[in-house]
Protein backbone atom coordinates (compact mmCIF):
# COMPACT_ATOMS: atom_id res chain seq x y z
CA UNK A 1 0.00 0.00 0.00
CA UNK A 2 1.51 3.49 -1.07
CA UNK A 3 1.71 6.24 1.53
CA UNK A 4 -1.17 7.91 -0.44
CA UNK A 5 -3.46 4.72 0.01
CA UNK A 6 -2.50 4.73 3.83
CA UNK A 7 -3.56 7.94 4.34
CA UNK A 8 -6.95 7.46 2.90
CA UNK A 9 -7.07 4.41 4.40
CA UNK A 10 -6.61 6.04 8.05
CA UNK A 11 -9.18 8.87 6.90
CA UNK A 12 -11.93 6.57 6.07
CA UNK A 13 -11.33 5.01 9.13
CA UNK A 14 -11.63 8.12 11.23
CA UNK A 15 -14.95 8.44 9.07
CA UNK A 16 -16.29 5.30 9.91
CA UNK A 17 -15.95 6.38 13.70
CA UNK A 18 -16.90 10.00 13.15
CA UNK A 19 -20.49 8.77 11.93
CA UNK A 20 -21.52 6.75 14.69
CA UNK A 21 -21.25 10.11 17.18
CA UNK A 22 -23.06 12.50 15.16
CA UNK A 23 -26.15 12.75 12.64
CA UNK A 24 -25.84 11.34 9.15
CA UNK A 25 -27.32 14.70 7.96
CA UNK A 26 -24.24 16.47 9.61
CA UNK A 27 -21.79 13.92 8.15
CA UNK A 28 -22.85 14.25 4.97
CA UNK A 29 -23.01 18.01 4.85
CA UNK A 30 -19.84 18.54 6.79
CA UNK A 31 -17.30 15.68 6.01
CA UNK A 32 -18.30 13.39 3.46
CA UNK A 33 -16.23 16.37 0.82
CA UNK A 34 -13.29 16.62 3.16
CA UNK A 35 -10.35 14.51 1.73
CA UNK A 36 -6.99 14.01 3.37
CA UNK A 37 -4.25 15.58 1.28
CA UNK A 38 -1.26 14.51 3.40
CA UNK A 39 0.20 13.48 6.59
CA UNK A 40 3.88 14.01 7.69
CA UNK A 41 3.82 12.34 11.52
CA UNK A 42 2.95 15.34 12.73
CA UNK A 43 0.28 17.59 10.38
CA UNK A 44 -2.88 16.08 9.30
CA UNK A 45 -3.72 18.29 6.17
CA UNK A 46 -6.97 18.14 4.65
CA UNK A 47 -9.00 19.59 2.08
CA UNK A 48 -11.82 21.15 2.49
CA UNK A 49 -14.14 23.33 0.05
CA UNK A 50 -14.41 26.82 1.86
CA UNK A 51 -14.07 28.43 5.14
CA UNK A 52 -17.35 27.95 6.71
CA UNK A 53 -15.92 24.01 6.75
CA UNK A 54 -12.74 24.85 8.53
CA UNK A 55 -15.39 27.40 11.16
CA UNK A 56 -18.11 25.00 11.80
CA UNK A 57 -15.46 21.53 11.82
CA UNK A 58 -13.59 23.85 14.64
CA UNK A 59 -17.02 25.25 16.62
CA UNK A 60 -18.75 22.11 16.52
CA UNK A 61 -17.53 18.89 15.84
CA UNK A 62 -13.52 18.87 17.29
CA UNK A 63 -14.52 17.53 20.37
CA UNK A 64 -15.90 14.14 18.32
CA UNK A 65 -12.87 14.32 15.78
CA UNK A 66 -10.00 14.84 17.97
CA UNK A 67 -9.89 11.76 20.09
CA UNK A 68 -10.67 9.71 17.02
CA UNK A 69 -7.72 11.86 15.44
CA UNK A 70 -5.46 11.14 18.39
CA UNK A 71 -5.90 7.43 18.34
CA UNK A 72 -5.40 6.61 15.02
CA UNK A 73 -2.63 8.91 13.59
CA UNK A 74 -1.01 10.11 17.25
CA UNK A 75 -1.89 12.35 20.18
CA UNK A 76 0.26 15.34 19.01
CA UNK A 77 -1.42 15.26 15.49
CA UNK A 78 -2.12 18.75 14.63
CA UNK A 79 -4.99 19.21 12.22
CA UNK A 80 -4.25 21.79 9.21
CA UNK A 81 -7.20 22.86 6.30
CA UNK A 82 -6.34 23.52 2.54
CA UNK A 83 -9.26 25.96 1.41
CA UNK A 84 -9.04 26.21 -2.46
CA UNK A 85 -7.73 29.39 -3.95
CA UNK A 86 -10.92 31.27 -5.72
CA UNK A 87 -9.65 32.80 -9.77
CA UNK A 88 -8.50 35.90 -9.48
CA UNK A 89 -9.81 37.45 -12.96
CA UNK A 90 -7.73 39.51 -15.07
CA UNK A 91 -7.96 42.78 -14.69
CA UNK A 92 -9.90 43.56 -18.04
CA UNK A 93 -12.53 40.34 -16.77
CA UNK A 94 -12.96 41.88 -13.76
CA UNK A 95 -16.80 40.26 -12.47
CA UNK A 96 -19.33 43.15 -12.34
CA UNK A 97 -22.37 43.02 -10.48
CA UNK A 98 -25.59 43.14 -12.07
CA UNK A 99 -29.19 42.61 -10.88
CA UNK A 100 -31.07 39.78 -11.17
CA UNK A 101 -34.20 40.35 -13.57
CA UNK A 102 -36.96 40.61 -10.39
CA UNK A 103 -39.15 42.86 -11.66
CA UNK A 104 -40.02 44.05 -15.01
CA UNK A 105 -37.47 46.55 -16.06
CA UNK A 106 -35.14 46.07 -19.34
CA UNK A 107 -33.27 42.85 -19.43
CA UNK A 108 -29.65 43.83 -20.57
CA UNK A 109 -28.11 40.92 -22.10
CA UNK A 110 -24.69 40.39 -20.46
CA UNK A 111 -22.75 38.86 -22.84
CA UNK A 112 -22.73 42.15 -24.51
CA UNK A 113 -21.01 43.82 -21.91
CA UNK A 114 -17.29 44.46 -22.78
CA UNK A 115 -15.08 42.36 -21.10
CA UNK A 116 -17.46 40.98 -18.88
CA UNK A 117 -16.87 36.93 -18.44
CA UNK A 118 -19.09 36.57 -15.14
CA UNK A 119 -22.11 38.01 -13.25
CA UNK A 120 -23.02 38.46 -9.75
CA UNK A 121 -26.55 38.99 -8.48
CA UNK A 122 -28.94 38.72 -5.90
CA UNK A 123 -30.15 35.00 -5.45
CA UNK A 124 -33.46 36.32 -4.11
CA UNK A 125 -33.55 33.97 -1.53
CA UNK A 126 -34.95 34.79 2.22
CA UNK A 127 -32.31 33.96 4.49
CA UNK A 128 -35.20 32.72 7.08
CA UNK A 129 -36.03 29.50 4.76
CA UNK A 130 -33.31 27.43 5.42
CA UNK A 131 -32.75 23.80 6.55
CA UNK A 132 -32.13 24.74 9.85
CA UNK A 133 -35.99 26.02 9.98
CA UNK A 134 -37.94 23.78 8.03
CA UNK A 135 -38.69 20.98 10.17
CA UNK A 136 -38.89 17.57 9.04
CA UNK A 137 -40.94 14.75 9.49
CA UNK A 138 -42.49 11.94 7.11
CA UNK A 139 -44.63 14.25 4.90
CA UNK A 140 -41.21 15.85 3.26
CA UNK A 141 -38.32 13.46 4.33
CA UNK A 142 -37.52 12.38 0.59
CA UNK A 143 -38.17 15.67 -0.96
CA UNK A 144 -35.62 16.96 2.08
CA UNK A 145 -33.29 14.28 1.51
CA UNK A 146 -32.80 14.87 -2.44
CA UNK A 147 -32.65 18.49 -1.63
CA UNK A 148 -29.55 17.58 0.63
CA UNK A 149 -28.33 15.74 -2.43
CA UNK A 150 -28.38 18.15 -4.85
CA UNK A 151 -26.87 20.73 -2.44
CA UNK A 152 -24.03 18.30 -2.38
CA UNK A 153 -23.46 18.06 -5.93
CA UNK A 154 -25.93 20.60 -8.39
CA UNK A 155 -26.02 19.59 -11.33
CA UNK A 156 -24.47 15.75 -11.06
CA UNK A 157 -26.83 14.25 -9.42
CA UNK A 158 -29.68 11.81 -10.27
CA UNK A 159 -32.33 14.61 -9.49
CA UNK A 160 -32.78 16.54 -12.18
CA UNK A 161 -34.94 18.41 -12.44
CA UNK A 162 -35.67 17.92 -8.81
CA UNK A 163 -39.50 18.40 -9.11
CA UNK A 164 -41.60 19.00 -5.53
CA UNK A 165 -45.12 19.37 -5.42
CA UNK A 166 -48.13 19.29 -3.36
CA UNK A 167 -51.24 21.63 -2.08
CA UNK A 168 -50.53 25.25 -1.09
CA UNK A 169 -49.57 25.74 2.66
CA UNK A 170 -47.43 23.00 2.83
CA UNK A 171 -43.61 23.81 2.56
CA UNK A 172 -42.53 23.64 -0.93
CA UNK A 173 -41.12 27.18 -1.44
CA UNK A 174 -38.94 26.66 2.05
CA UNK A 175 -37.56 23.82 1.19
CA UNK A 176 -36.37 24.99 -2.59
CA UNK A 177 -34.97 28.31 -0.53
CA UNK A 178 -33.18 25.92 2.00
CA UNK A 179 -31.49 23.87 -0.94
CA UNK A 180 -30.86 27.39 -2.65
CA UNK A 181 -28.80 28.74 0.28
CA UNK A 182 -27.67 24.92 1.49
CA UNK A 183 -26.01 25.15 -2.57
CA UNK A 184 -24.30 28.62 -1.37
CA UNK A 185 -23.29 27.88 1.45
CA UNK A 186 -21.15 24.35 -0.18
CA UNK A 187 -20.48 26.34 -3.45
CA UNK A 188 -19.99 29.89 -3.07
CA UNK A 189 -18.83 30.11 -6.45
CA UNK A 190 -21.77 29.01 -8.29
CA UNK A 191 -24.65 31.37 -8.83
CA UNK A 192 -28.09 30.32 -7.47
CA UNK A 193 -31.47 32.21 -8.31
CA UNK A 194 -34.78 31.68 -7.04
CA UNK A 195 -38.19 33.24 -8.86
CA UNK A 196 -41.71 32.61 -9.22
CA UNK A 197 -43.31 31.48 -12.74
CA UNK A 198 -45.57 34.48 -12.55
CA UNK A 199 -42.17 36.97 -11.88
CA UNK A 200 -40.87 35.15 -14.95
CA UNK A 201 -44.27 35.55 -17.05
CA UNK A 202 -43.92 39.31 -16.47
CA UNK A 203 -39.98 39.42 -17.47
CA UNK A 204 -41.06 37.56 -20.45
CA UNK A 205 -43.57 39.59 -21.59
CA UNK A 206 -41.09 43.05 -20.88
CA UNK A 207 -38.50 41.29 -22.88
CA UNK A 208 -40.71 40.39 -25.80
CA UNK A 209 -41.91 43.98 -26.07
CA UNK A 210 -39.10 45.62 -25.91
CA UNK A 211 -37.53 43.25 -28.63
CA UNK A 212 -35.04 41.61 -26.20
CA UNK A 213 -35.94 37.84 -25.70
CA UNK A 214 -32.52 36.55 -26.69
CA UNK A 215 -30.97 38.89 -24.06
CA UNK A 216 -33.70 37.16 -21.49
CA UNK A 217 -32.96 33.91 -22.12
CA UNK A 218 -29.08 34.53 -21.91
CA UNK A 219 -29.53 35.73 -18.64
CA UNK A 220 -31.31 32.87 -17.34
CA UNK A 221 -28.69 30.67 -18.98
CA UNK A 222 -26.09 32.33 -17.08
CA UNK A 223 -27.26 29.91 -13.88
CA UNK A 224 -26.18 27.30 -12.36
CA UNK A 225 -28.88 26.43 -9.91
CA UNK A 226 -32.46 27.86 -11.00
CA UNK A 227 -35.37 27.31 -8.43
CA UNK A 228 -38.77 28.15 -10.21
CA UNK A 229 -41.60 28.02 -8.21
CA UNK A 230 -45.08 27.21 -9.19
CA UNK A 231 -43.86 25.77 -12.36
CA UNK A 232 -47.63 25.21 -13.52
CA UNK A 233 -48.58 29.02 -13.62
CA UNK A 234 -46.89 27.90 -17.22
CA UNK A 235 -50.26 26.34 -17.83
CA UNK A 236 -51.34 28.24 -21.20
CA UNK A 237 -48.75 30.19 -21.92
CA UNK A 238 -47.05 29.37 -25.21
CA UNK A 239 -44.69 32.03 -25.88
CA UNK A 240 -43.46 31.92 -22.29
CA UNK A 241 -43.23 27.91 -22.26
CA UNK A 242 -40.68 28.48 -25.84
CA UNK A 243 -38.51 30.91 -23.54
CA UNK A 244 -38.41 28.44 -20.76
CA UNK A 245 -37.54 25.60 -23.28
CA UNK A 246 -34.86 26.82 -24.65
CA UNK A 247 -33.39 28.17 -20.36
CA UNK A 248 -34.06 24.23 -19.47
CA UNK A 249 -32.43 22.69 -22.04
CA UNK A 250 -29.32 24.57 -22.33
CA UNK A 251 -29.24 24.29 -18.21
CA UNK A 252 -29.61 20.31 -18.42
CA UNK A 253 -26.75 20.23 -21.13
CA UNK A 254 -24.15 21.95 -19.16
CA UNK A 255 -24.67 20.23 -16.16
CA UNK A 256 -26.69 22.68 -14.19
CA UNK A 257 -29.33 22.33 -11.48
CA UNK A 258 -32.82 23.08 -12.07
CA UNK A 259 -35.63 22.78 -8.85
CA UNK A 260 -39.09 23.10 -9.85
CA UNK A 261 -42.31 23.39 -7.77
CA UNK A 262 -46.29 22.99 -8.23
CA UNK A 263 -49.52 22.24 -6.92
CA UNK A 264 -49.33 18.94 -9.56
CA UNK A 265 -47.58 15.59 -10.49
CA UNK A 266 -46.22 16.30 -13.57
CA UNK A 267 -48.94 13.92 -14.97
CA UNK A 268 -51.54 16.39 -13.96
CA UNK A 269 -50.25 19.74 -15.19
CA UNK A 270 -52.60 20.82 -18.04
CA UNK A 271 -52.03 22.93 -21.31
CA UNK A 272 -47.70 22.79 -21.00
CA UNK A 273 -45.90 21.18 -23.85
CA UNK A 274 -45.10 17.68 -24.10
CA UNK A 275 -41.56 18.17 -24.73
CA UNK A 276 -41.31 19.91 -21.17
CA UNK A 277 -43.73 17.86 -19.47
CA UNK A 278 -41.38 14.64 -20.89
CA UNK A 279 -38.27 16.60 -19.41
CA UNK A 280 -40.20 17.40 -16.32
CA UNK A 281 -40.35 13.65 -15.55
CA UNK A 282 -36.40 13.31 -16.30
CA UNK A 283 -35.21 13.76 -12.58
CA UNK A 284 -37.12 12.85 -9.61
CA UNK A 285 -40.75 14.08 -8.43
CA UNK A 286 -41.31 13.98 -5.21
CA UNK A 287 -45.08 14.88 -3.01
CA UNK A 288 -44.74 17.36 -0.12
CA UNK A 289 -48.20 15.57 1.95
CA UNK A 290 -49.72 17.42 4.71
CA UNK A 291 -48.37 16.63 7.89
CA UNK A 292 -48.66 13.77 10.12
CA UNK A 293 -49.47 14.43 13.78
CA UNK A 294 -45.90 13.95 15.22
CA UNK A 295 -44.53 16.26 12.74
CA UNK A 296 -47.15 19.23 13.76
CA UNK A 297 -46.35 19.27 17.29
CA UNK A 298 -42.35 19.76 15.83
CA UNK A 299 -43.74 22.49 13.98
CA UNK A 300 -45.55 24.02 16.55
CA UNK A 301 -43.13 23.95 19.12
CA UNK A 302 -40.16 25.37 16.45
CA UNK A 303 -42.04 28.35 15.86
CA UNK A 304 -42.98 28.98 19.75
CA UNK A 305 -39.09 28.62 19.92
CA UNK A 306 -38.56 31.27 17.46
CA UNK A 307 -40.84 33.88 18.78
CA UNK A 308 -39.68 33.64 22.37
CA UNK A 309 -42.82 32.21 23.40
CA UNK A 310 -43.49 29.55 26.15
CA UNK A 311 -46.45 26.78 25.30
CA UNK A 312 -47.85 24.77 27.56
CA UNK A 313 -47.56 20.84 26.54
CA UNK A 314 -51.01 20.41 26.74
CA UNK A 315 -51.44 23.62 24.61
CA UNK A 316 -49.41 22.06 22.25
CA UNK A 317 -50.65 18.89 21.75
CA UNK A 318 -54.40 20.45 21.60
CA UNK A 319 -52.96 22.57 18.44
CA UNK A 320 -51.46 19.39 16.94
CA UNK A 321 -54.96 17.74 17.20
CA UNK A 322 -56.92 20.08 16.11
CA UNK A 323 -55.64 22.56 13.57
CA UNK A 324 -55.86 21.24 9.75
CA UNK A 325 -52.76 19.77 8.45
CA UNK A 326 -51.37 22.91 6.42
CA UNK A 327 -47.98 24.19 7.46
CA UNK A 328 -49.09 28.22 6.76
CA UNK A 329 -52.15 27.56 8.96
CA UNK A 330 -50.45 25.89 11.52
CA UNK A 331 -47.91 29.04 11.95
CA UNK A 332 -50.38 31.69 11.13
CA UNK A 333 -53.05 30.27 14.19
CA UNK A 334 -50.05 29.79 16.87
CA UNK A 335 -48.93 33.38 16.07
CA UNK A 336 -52.70 34.78 16.29
CA UNK A 337 -52.91 32.60 19.51
CA UNK A 338 -49.14 34.23 21.06
CA UNK A 339 -50.55 37.56 19.79
CA UNK A 340 -54.05 37.74 21.62
CA UNK A 341 -52.57 36.09 24.89
CA UNK A 342 -50.14 38.99 24.96
CA UNK A 343 -52.65 41.79 24.17
CA UNK A 344 -55.31 40.45 26.38
CA UNK A 345 -52.94 39.68 29.02
CA UNK A 346 -54.05 36.28 29.73
CA UNK A 347 -52.17 32.73 30.53
CA UNK A 348 -51.82 30.38 27.50
CA UNK A 349 -54.33 27.85 28.18
CA UNK A 350 -56.15 25.25 25.85
CA UNK A 351 -59.51 27.64 26.87
CA UNK A 352 -57.94 30.22 25.37
CA UNK A 353 -56.45 28.74 22.53
CA UNK A 354 -60.32 27.48 21.84
CA UNK A 355 -61.55 30.87 21.80
CA UNK A 356 -59.05 32.31 19.36
CA UNK A 357 -58.73 29.54 17.28
CA UNK A 358 -62.17 29.55 16.00
CA UNK A 359 -61.86 32.88 15.03
CA UNK A 360 -58.20 32.59 12.87
CA UNK A 361 -58.85 28.89 11.59
CA UNK A 362 -61.06 26.09 10.79
CA UNK A 363 -60.30 23.20 13.41
CA UNK A 364 -59.63 19.68 11.81
CA UNK A 365 -62.79 17.86 11.53
CA UNK A 366 -62.15 14.07 11.89
CA UNK A 367 -61.37 11.82 9.02
CA UNK A 368 -65.18 10.76 7.33
CA UNK A 369 -65.16 6.90 6.60
CA UNK A 370 -67.42 5.13 3.93
CA UNK A 371 -68.53 2.89 6.96
CA UNK A 372 -69.15 6.03 8.99
CA UNK A 373 -71.19 7.21 5.98
CA UNK A 374 -73.27 4.09 5.54
CA UNK A 375 -74.01 3.64 9.11
CA UNK A 376 -75.78 7.03 8.74
CA UNK A 377 -77.72 6.52 5.49
CA UNK A 378 -78.93 3.47 7.14
CA UNK A 379 -79.91 4.87 10.41
CA UNK A 380 -81.75 7.86 8.28
CA UNK A 381 -83.82 5.44 5.91
CA UNK A 382 -84.55 2.84 9.36
CA UNK A 383 -82.18 0.01 7.38
CA UNK A 384 -80.03 -2.21 8.52
CA UNK A 385 -76.62 -2.67 7.05
CA UNK A 386 -77.32 -6.39 6.27
CA UNK A 387 -80.26 -5.10 4.17
CA UNK A 388 -78.78 -2.27 2.90
CA UNK A 389 -75.94 -5.02 1.32
CA UNK A 390 -78.10 -7.12 0.07
CA UNK A 391 -79.06 -7.64 -3.06
CA UNK A 392 -82.42 -7.09 -2.96
CA UNK A 393 -83.26 -3.68 -5.33
CA UNK A 394 -86.08 -2.03 -3.98
CA UNK A 395 -86.46 1.33 -4.84
CA UNK A 396 -85.86 2.48 -1.09
CA UNK A 397 -82.83 0.18 -0.66
CA UNK A 398 -81.19 1.27 -4.47
CA UNK A 399 -82.13 4.92 -3.55
CA UNK A 400 -80.29 4.81 0.01
CA UNK A 401 -77.06 2.93 -1.49
CA UNK A 402 -77.07 5.98 -4.12
CA UNK A 403 -76.88 8.46 -1.38
CA UNK A 404 -74.35 6.57 0.15
CA UNK A 405 -72.18 6.80 -2.79
CA UNK A 406 -73.25 10.13 -3.64
CA UNK A 407 -71.99 11.46 -0.09
CA UNK A 408 -68.48 9.07 0.16
CA UNK A 409 -67.63 10.75 -3.21
CA UNK A 410 -68.30 13.90 -1.60
CA UNK A 411 -66.18 13.60 1.92
CA UNK A 412 -64.00 11.25 0.92
CA UNK A 413 -60.90 10.25 -0.56
CA UNK A 414 -61.72 6.50 -1.40
CA UNK A 415 -61.61 5.95 -5.33
CA UNK A 416 -64.34 4.89 -7.05
CA UNK A 417 -63.42 1.68 -6.92
CA UNK A 418 -63.21 0.94 -3.33
CA UNK A 419 -66.34 3.06 -3.06
CA UNK A 420 -68.52 0.39 -4.79
CA UNK A 421 -66.67 -2.40 -3.80
CA UNK A 422 -67.59 -1.01 0.18
CA UNK A 423 -71.39 -0.25 -0.71
CA UNK A 424 -73.04 -3.34 -2.27
CA UNK A 425 -70.06 -4.97 -3.96
CA UNK A 426 -70.45 -2.25 -7.31
CA UNK A 427 -67.73 -0.95 -9.66
CA UNK A 428 -67.10 2.47 -10.51
CA UNK A 429 -69.35 3.00 -13.33
CA UNK A 430 -72.11 2.45 -10.99
CA UNK A 431 -70.70 5.14 -8.53
CA UNK A 432 -70.52 7.67 -11.23
CA UNK A 433 -74.35 6.65 -12.45
CA UNK A 434 -75.09 6.81 -8.95
CA UNK A 435 -73.90 10.52 -8.25
CA UNK A 436 -75.42 11.72 -11.11
CA UNK A 437 -78.60 10.53 -10.71
CA UNK A 438 -78.56 12.15 -6.54
CA UNK A 439 -77.23 15.42 -8.66
CA UNK A 440 -80.23 15.69 -10.66
CA UNK A 441 -82.45 14.36 -8.23
CA UNK A 442 -81.35 17.27 -6.34
CA UNK A 443 -81.63 19.58 -8.62
CA UNK A 444 -84.91 18.79 -9.95
CA UNK A 445 -86.44 17.69 -6.21
CA UNK A 446 -86.32 20.51 -3.06
CA UNK A 447 -87.59 17.77 -0.81
CA UNK A 448 -84.89 15.43 -1.65
CA UNK A 449 -82.29 17.79 -1.57
CA UNK A 450 -83.44 19.05 1.87
CA UNK A 451 -83.05 15.28 2.92
CA UNK A 452 -79.50 15.06 1.62
CA UNK A 453 -78.65 18.24 3.34
CA UNK A 454 -79.55 16.70 6.38
CA UNK A 455 -77.83 13.43 5.92
CA UNK A 456 -74.52 15.03 4.92
CA UNK A 457 -75.23 17.74 8.13
CA UNK A 458 -75.33 13.96 10.29
CA UNK A 459 -72.25 12.80 8.54
CA UNK A 460 -70.24 16.10 8.97
CA UNK A 461 -71.18 16.24 12.67
CA UNK A 462 -73.13 19.57 12.32
CA UNK A 463 -76.92 18.13 13.27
Amino acid sequence: MTQTETYKALWSDCLDRLRLTITEEEFVKWFKPVWPIDYDGEKLRLRVPNESFVASIEKRYLRYLRPIISELYGANTQLHYAVPRKQQPAPTEEPQSVAAPTDTANIKNPFVIPGLRRIMFDPQLNPNLTLDTFIEGECNRLARSAGLTVAVSPGNNAFNPLYIYGDSGLGKTHIVQAIGHEVRQRHPELQVLYVSMNKFQAQFQTAYKNGEITDFIHFYQLVDVLIIDDIQELTGKTGTQNAFFNIFNHLQLSGKQLILTSDKAPVELKDIEERLLTRFKWGLSTELCTPDYDTKVKIIRAKAQRLGASIPEDVILYLADNISANVREIEGALSSLIANASFLGRKITISLAKDILKVYVKLTQKEITIDHIVKTVCDYYDLDIDTFNSPKRTREIAQARQVAMYLAKQHTKSPLTVIGSSIGGRNHATVLHSCKAVADMMDTDKGFKQQIEKIERIVLGKN
